[in-house]
């Protein structure tokens, strides 16, 4: 009854006029975010970072959720169409999808998606309200050794679920909480890691920062990369399924939504992990395996409802634990904290109406992408046909002004210049910067956890083993990086991420 009542609250919430429009402004620019291959949810939010100082709390994150969740749909439509995937987890759909489109079948394999998506976002969500209050009860126990733990396990995720060498991703997560704790010591006042420059005495602006390693950084690698897009499919027709289509969706979506809710929950997981593993599992569970990657329908519903339900679960280490699944949530604590809420299980009680208004809103988000995904395909289409060039200029000036109004500084201007070049010498290196973000967005708070554990001990670091639940987790993070290390599971791992 308390989850019938509290989704309630966040349905008069998020179905005030204001918050409706919000919600339809985010799953909007979301699926034209999902459209374009090479932005992304996290380039976007990055960009939009200074327009959270201008909005109310519930409304902003409201768009900004909506944004994320509504590329995982717009991903699919090119993937679908061009082979061409605008989001990451839409790689897989690009597979069978656009086999189905060359064969005239792109409306059902639209159709899937939308529907596998539409299913998954309306399981996920109940998942949320279900389990979210629980785990928030859970995590009140919790005080600095056992946030300590939970922060190290979410870095130790990251790095064992990013793509490519272990040791870069290592190396990625150390440089991002290094600058994450340049600044001014708030326990002793002494300056670290600033250089000798005064405007780096409260550390590297996080808008500035991410909008450099996201946006800058992706415009620049945009530029380079002059690749020629596949055929368009001339006609899209017939965008219903048949009842044999609807016979085999049926299992794959429900697999897909259950795979993909529980990896959108571990932290580095989220939308593409659960794409890969859908299709994955699905080919594995096939009577005719050689049936994918030739067009199979089931090929395109598993991984469409895995990645949709994994966006979305990952919402709920966020807003109960403070811990980030992945970038975009990573991001979004940055945003918490720009409101000043601080991230944690205490939202739930001391921001309930942004807590639940964001749940429901959701659903309706989901609702709204059903409506909006299949009528707009021609004009999706059409949109890839604005040369890049064109944008670039608007979007590093949109940058530059958004980084300047939020500090009045024109240091930041350069910390951005200066993030837009270290991310794209990360793009040339193949470093991920995904671990770097949640780096630099968790080094603060794990510190500040870390010396009120050993100032509650006295200095004695056994603190951490002594209690059961920080001595599971730290347990947990070294034997997960330990195994990753291993020959024979790094080898596993690769092949898994590249498939």
């Amino acid at each position: 009854m308390d989850v019938l009542a509290n989704l309630g609250l966040g349905l008069s919430v998020a179905l005030t006029a204001q918050n409706v429009l919000y919600c339809f402004a985010g799953a909007l620019l979301g699926t034209f975010v999902g459209v374009l291959p090479g932005l992304g949810p996290a380039a976007t939010l990055s960009l939009l970072l200074p327009l959270t100082f201008t909005l109310p709390p519930v409304s902003c994150f409201i768009m900004l959720a909506g944004i994320y969740y509504g590329a995982q749909y717009g991903g699919s439509t090119t993937a679908i169409l061009l082979r061409l995937p605008g989001e990451t987890s839409s790689v897989v759909t690009a597979i069978d999808g656009y086999e189905m489109a060359k064969r005239g079948r792109a409306g059902a394999a639209l159709a899937t998606a939308a529907l596998g998506s539409f299913f998954a976002g309306t399981a996920t969500v109940a998942l949320i309200a279900l389990f979210s209050p629980p785990l928030a009860h859970f995590a009140l126990s919790f005080t600095a050794p056992e946030y300590f733990a939970v922060m190290v396990l979410g870095l130790v995720a990251a790095v064992t679920l990013a793509s490519g060498s272990v040791v870069k991703a290592l190396g990625m997560v150390v440089l991002g909480l290094s600058l994450g704790l340049a600044g001014q010591d708030i326990f002793h006042g002494e300056y670290r890691l600033t250089f000798g420059l005064p405007a780096l005495a409260d550390g590297f602006d996080f808008v500035a920062v991410t909008m450099g390693v996201f946006g800058v950084a992706e415009v620049i690698r945009n530029l380079e990369d002059r690749g020629a897009p596949a055929r368009v499919v001339d006609k899209v027709k017939g965008l219903w399924l048949t009842r044999a289509d609807l016979r085999r969706i049926v299992a794959p979506v429900l697999r897909g939504t259950a795979l993909g809710g529980a990896l959108g929950i571990l932290p580095g997981g989220g939308a593409a992990v659960a794409s890969f593993a859908s299709y994955s599992l699905e080919k594995n569970l096939a009577r005719d395996p050689s049936r994918f990657g030739h067009g199979a329908i089931e090929g395109v519903a598993g991984p469409e409802s895995a990645n949709n339900a994994g966006a979305q679960t990952s919402f709920i280490p966020m807003l109960t634990l403070g811990l980030p699944a992945n970038p975009v949530m990573a991001l979004l604590i940055g945003v918490l904290i720009i409101q000043g809420i601080q991230p944690g299980p205490n939202v739930m009680t001391s921001q309930a109406p942004l807590f639940w208004g964001l749940i429901a809103s959701m659903w309706v988000g989901n609702v709204m992408l059903l409506v909006l995904n299949l009528p707009l395909i021609g004009l999706w289409v059409r949109l890839l046909a604005i040369p890049y060039r064109a944008l670039f200029p608007a979007i590093l000036l949109f940058c530059a002004i958004g980084t300047y109004n939020v500090g009045n500084s024109a240091a930041d201007v350069f910390v951005l210049a200066a993030f837009g070049a270290i991310g794209y010498v990360f793009v040339k290196l193949d470093c991920e910067p995904a671990p770097f973000l949640l780096g630099f967005v968790l080094g603060p708070m794990l510190e500040d956890h870390f010396r009120r554990a050993m100032m509650v001990s006295q200095g004695d670091p056994r603190i951490f083993v002594e209690r059961p639940i920080s001595a599971v987790l730290l347990g947990a993070s070294v034997l997960a990086l330990a195994a990753v290390l291993m020959p024979g599971v790094r080898r596993l791992r690769e092949r898994a991420l590249r498939a």
